[in-house]
Parts: structure tokens; sequence; C-alpha cells
């Protein structure tokens, strides 16, 4: 089963709030209600969605498209901005800091992640195992 959302996004206040209520709006649609498991498993796409929304507006020039797709037992999350540099940590990962956990997050909770050029700018991305359907790990 493959299904698929796209959303344009507009630079501001508010944009990682409403990628991640988009973000939630979408999995609750595709995967219903959920058990405990569920919620922790939603709770860290969530954290992963503000993380990459973050970073696109800090790093990156503002983020322009939020898009999820759910294929083949996986959800994939993209985010696309304008800048062409690629995610890189700032030295190595430091738990003390308020900052700068994005990447680390993105390498502890996602079964993969990486980014690609995409017109002048890059997409980051990340996949979440989410089990088949009307299974509800997530």
């Amino acid at each position: 089963m493959t299904e698929s959302r796209r959303f344009s996004l507009q630079s501001g206040p508010g944009v990682v709030a409403e990628c991640r209520d988009l973000t939630r709006q979408v999995l609750d649609e595709w995967f219903g209600p959920r058990g405990a498991e569920g919620r922790a498993a939603l709770e860290d796409v969530l954290l992963l969605v503000s993380e990459v929304v973050t970073n696109a507006c800090r790093h990156g020039d503002a983020p322009y498209e939020l898009r999820l797709d759910r294929i083949d037992g996986k959800l994939w999350v993209q985010v696309s901005d304008n800048s062409p540099l690629r995610p890189r940590p700032h030295g190595r990962h430091r738990p003390a800091q308020s900052s700068g956990h994005g990447l680390y997050l993105l390498q502890r909770l996602s079964s993969a992640w990486g980014w690609l050029p995409r017109g002048a700018g890059k997409t980051v991305w990340f996949e979440m195992a989410v089990g088949r359907p009307g299974d509800l790990a997530l």
C-alpha cells in the first residue's frame, strides 16, 4: 500500500507546529487509534519532524515543503528547503547543551535518514518502520 501527502509551507513563526499538526493529522488518518506503544512511536515521529523543520529554519533558508509517504511498511518524511548545504553535525554530540541534538536524534530514532539535492536546495528525509496495514504499532 502506498499513500502520500504533500504540503506547501509558508516560512515564519509557527511552521514547526504546523508541520507537527499536519503530520499528526495524516498519521491519525492512516493509522487510526493506537495503543501505548503506538503513541510512543507517534511522539518519536513528531519529535523528528520538529527537529528537521527547525534545522531547515535555522540552517536551510526556511522549509517550503513537507511530504509524507507510507510505502511498504515504512513512513518516509521529507522536508525541503532552499539551501544546498548538506546537514552536518557541528562537533560531537553534547547532551548537556540546549541545542544541537537534531542529527543525533535522527540517527537514534529513525531507521534511516539522509538528504538529497533538490533544485537549488535540498530535501532532508527520514524513515520509520510502521508495520502492516491494521497494525497499531504506529
